[in-house]
């Protein structure tokens, strides 16, 4: 028979797999409550970093359809709820696992995608979504000056053939004073 608080610990759990675009799950034993106050800050604010029991997280992954994070839940248990920029909570976990050794990254999933903790490693080694939406708007606004000054050009061409015919005619006028007009012009 399972316990009140059980059930609420398993919807809970579900609830915040569902809402998350990621989970990391990690092994913590040997880090200190004040190391991991410490890794709860180094992650962001768009991450949550819970310590939990293996079965109830399994069954929770179970509901939110997450079944891939089972073969991760074994042993001491913390999982990084990500709801915001996934390569932030992936370098705030990296980073402090250098330093704390005992820190280890098992697996997680993004997007409903499992990764392993090489692939979350990669993550980590991206630039941030900001960083690249500049690079990819940048990359972009290039792109479209140079579009539009190939489409100027031959515009630009025309107009400068134009003035050097002009200023040829000009010329020619001017200087044309002492020389006889062509046969057909008198007519």
């Amino acid at each position: 028979m399972a316990t009140p608080d059980k059930v609420e610990a398993v919807k809970e759990i579900a609830d915040k797999l569902r809402g998350s675009n990621a989970a990391v799950v990690t092994a913590y034993t040997g880090l200190s409550v004040a190391q991991l106050k410490d890794l709860r800050r180094s992650l962001g604010e768009n991450a949550q970093y819970r310590v939990v029991k293996n079965t109830l997280t399994k069954i929770a992954a179970k509901e939110a359809g997450l079944d891939q994070l089972d073969e991760h839940l074994q042993g001491s248990t913390a999982v990084a709820f990500v709801t915001g920029d996934p390569v932030e909570a992936a370098k705030g976990l990296r980073n402090f696992a250098k330093d704390n050794p005992a820190l280890v990254i098992k697996g997680g999933v993004l997007d409903g995608r499992a990764l392993t903790a090489a692939e979350i490693n990669k993550l980590a080694d991206l630039e941030s979504r900001e960083v690249l939406l500049a690079k990819l708007a940048g990359g972009m606004k290039a792109s479209m000056a140079k579009a539009a000054a190939t489409f100027q050009a031959p515009l630009t061409k025309f107009v400068r053939t134009a003035d050097a015919l002009r200023d040829k005619r000009d010329k020619a006028e001017q200087g044309g004073a002492g020389t006889p007009a062509p046969a057909d012009a008198a007519e």
